[in-house]
Order: C-alpha cells, then structure tokens, then sequence
C-alpha cells in the first residue's frame, strides 16, 4: 500500500520486522512446549528464547539467502540459526512451513482486527456527537433522490451510526473467526508434532487450535474476514456518498471542512469539492477487490497448495491498511462536517408544501373518500406546484372536493412540520439507547 493512504501502527503490523518476530516466537513458543514434553532439552528451549528474543532480525540478510534457498521459512531458519548456534537444530521439529505461515497471519489480522475495531469506535463516537446535535434539524428525506417527506439530520446520522455498530460486530465476530493456530505438520496429521504443542502455542499467542488444519488453516475463515472488511468498507461509502450529495450546490446541506489555505481546482479558485468522501468512495472499491481473490483461495488442493500465499501477500496488508485509512478518514469528515439547517430549510419549503401530500392523502380516506379517488384528487393538485403553477395547500382549499371532505383549517393542520418528527426520540432510544 502506497503511503498516501496509510498510517503507521497498520502498516507495522505488516512490515518484514513484525513478520519475522511473530514467526520467531511461534517457533519460541513450539520449542518451550516440546521442552517440557521432554522431545528437546529444556537449556535448549531457553537458549533459544534468550537468543533470539535479544535478536534484530536483518531483513536483507533474509531475503539474501531466499534468493538461494527459494523459500522464505528456511531463509529465516537459516538466519535464526546464525545467532543461536547449535541449539537451532531443535528448531521446527516436526513442524512445516504452513504452520508459521499461517499461524503468523492469524497474529497478524487478529491484530489488525484490533486497529479496525478502534477505528470504528472513533467513528461511532464522532456519528452519535453530531446525531445528537442535530437530532431535531429538520431536513427532506428523499427516495430515488427526490423529495419524500420531512425527516432529521440527526436521524440520517443515527441511521449510519445504527449501521457502523453492525460494522464492529461483524468486524469481532471476524476476528474471532480468523484467530486459530496451526501446529500439526506435514499434511496437518501430528505425525511429527504433538497436539498439545499446537494447544501451547495457541495459548500463548492468543489463539485457539484449528480443528482440522490439514496442511493449512482453510481458507473459508480468511474468505469471510475479507468479505467483511468488504461490507465494512461498502458502509464507509454509502455515508460517503451520502455527504457527496448533500454537498451539491443546488442541495447544500452538509459540506467537508475546508481548511484556511486549502485549494479546491487549479483552474477554478471558487471551488470547494467534495474531495475527501470521493476518496473514501474509491477506497472502498479497492477494499472490496480483495473479497473475489479471498473467495477464490478456498478451493485448495487436496491438503494443500500455495495459490492462495501470493494472493494473501497483497490483499492482507493492501485492504487493512486501506481500510484503516478510510474508517480514520470518515471520522475526521463527520467530527468537522458542516451543516446548513437553513439550506435544509430551503429546501423542505422549495415544492411549496408537496412533503405533505400523504397526510392530506390519509386524512381524506379518513373522511369517507376511497383511496383511489383520494389519491386522483391530491395527485391533480400536485402537479401543477411540480409545474411551479401555485401553492399546494391553496390549490387543495380551492378544490370543491377536498372542500367538500376536509375543512381549510384541517387542511393547515395537515401541513404541520413537527408532526413528522414525533417519533424521533423513539428512534434515538433504538440506536443510542436510554
């Protein structure tokens, strides 16, 4: 992941040093419990933690022995044998490389889990801030971007908020899913390895055993992480997108911050774009392009192959680190959106009163007047105002028929803007609670 869209606690997770410290500690931690199984002397076992643990792995002395050997684990072993001498021998006994490598991605995208869920947690609190002070703007609701009926800025944000809280549980229930440990050897039988090594290393990581790991941890647990992370990302877009609209000129409620100095065209020196939520936009279809190849690595060979190891090399640290970026990202918009009740306002007013139509509906089938009959006669009052030609509640006084059913006064007590808002704090009790 380039920089631009990274940040630093995200990308050590994935750096070459964490790397080869995770998969130095599951060989620590293997050796400590065939130590005590009695399979390798226990001054061996402690050696190797004393020397290794005080080790700075040289990552270019690594991949210069990858370049001979073809093979990164032995490359490492290789290099781990050069500070703690003989006692290596009793390095990797019984295991195989999937065991570290699988083991060690498990570490790494429970940690990653970890970041993710501290990032939607930011959001959440920035969301319910700016929800609950404007929990009463009243602003339009559209559908198929037209205005609807009224509702409130607050809600459309308890909306997201409501959608983010699925969002990390989603995100702990994947985090859960992906953090097994496998320890059990060529083909995943324990021929070579005893179980309760695999059980000690788990512990000591923070892992559970995988049931069956065959030669590797099945892919079905990765697949779901990343469809995950895929939902997670399509949430940080619909708010995204959201804001974008809202930010039109001809709509205005809600902009991006834009700070003292900042430019919005190199041509046009009067623009202010939504710069920020368009990037976010993008960012979560590069999230979302992980999900395919996740899919798509769960049908391994027979025990195992390695057409998924490349794949995973790229989407684990390229959608976490993205999406890391894009959840801070979203944060910072909504803590320093701006909104504009007045423009809100404006625009509950520009169809000259239409948001009320199906209360006038309502109250005219409650009057004796058959939908269908009620519904011709709002209609034919309603176009003309979509035609800019009047008032809605003038033309619907003027009208004998509704005359006939509905008083002048009813018909303005039907226009009353508050009414749509009673059930607000019902709504915040769901979301917020209390």
């Amino acid at each position: 992941m380039i920089p631009r869209y990274s940040r630093p606690e995200m990308v050590a997770v994935w750096s070459a040093e964490t790397r080869f410290r995770i998969w130095f500690e599951i060989e620590a931690y293997a050796c400590e419990a065939m130590a005590e199984l009695g399979v390798i002397p226990k001054e061996a076992a402690r050696a190797i933690w004393e020397k290794g643990g005080a080790a700075k792995f040289d990552v270019e002395r690594i991949d210069a022995i990858e370049r001979v050997t073809k093979h990164d684990v032995i490359a490492f072993l290789t290099h781990l044998a050069e500070f703690i001498g003989e006692d290596s021998r009793f390095v990797h006994q019984g295991m195989t490389s999937s065991d570290v490598l699988d083991t060690c991605l498990a570490v790494q995208l429970r940690r990653a889990s970890d970041l993710l869920i501290a990032d939607v947690d930011a959001l959440l609190a920035a969301i319910r801030r700016r929800a609950f002070e404007h929990k009463l703007t009243p602003t339009i609701g559209r559908s198929h971007g037209i205005h609807a009926e009224p509702t409130t800025f607050g809600v459309k944000l308890a909306l997201a908020h409501a959608e983010f809280a699925r969002a990390r549980a989603r995100l702990a229930a994947a985090r859960e899913e992906i953090s097994t440990c496998a320890i059990s050897g060529a083909v995943g039988t324990f021929a070579n390895v005893d179980p309760r090594v695999e059980e000690h290393v788990a512990e000591r990581l923070g892992l559970t055993p995988e049931p069956v790991s065959t030669q590797v941890i099945p892919r079905d647990r990765h697949a779901a992480f990343f469809a995950t992370l895929g939902v997670v990302a399509s949430s940080v877009e619909r708010l995204a997108t959201e804001i974008r609209h809202l930010q039109r000129t001809e709509v205005l409620e809600a902009e991006e911050f834009f700070s003292e100095g900042q430019k919005g065209s190199s041509a046009m020196p009067h623009k202010r774009n939504p710069v920020l939520t368009e990037n976010l936009t993008g960012l979560a279809r590069m999230v979302r392009s992980a999900v395919t190849p996740a899919l798509e690595n769960v049908a391994l060979w027979h025990e195992r192959d390695i057409s998924h190891s490349s794949v995973e090399r790229m989407i684990g640290p390229d959608a976490t680190i993205t999406l890391d970026f894009a959840l801070a990202r979203l944060a910072n918009v909504v803590d320093k959106l701006v909104v504009y009740p007045e423009n809100m306002r404006k625009n509950l007013d520009r169809l000259g009163g239409l948001i009320h139509s199906q209360r006038v509906l309502l109250a005219l089938t409650q009057k004796g007047v058959s939908r269908e009959d009620a519904y011709t006669l709002v209609q034919r009052n309603a176009m003309p105002v979509w035609r800019g030609e009047g008032d809605f509640l003038t033309l619907l006084k003027a009208d004998r028929d509704v005359a006939k059913a509905v008083s002048a006064a009813e018909l303005e007590a039907l226009f009353d803007l508050g009414y749509h808002l009673k059930h607000v704090d019902t709504i915040f009790g769901r979301v917020f609670g209390g």
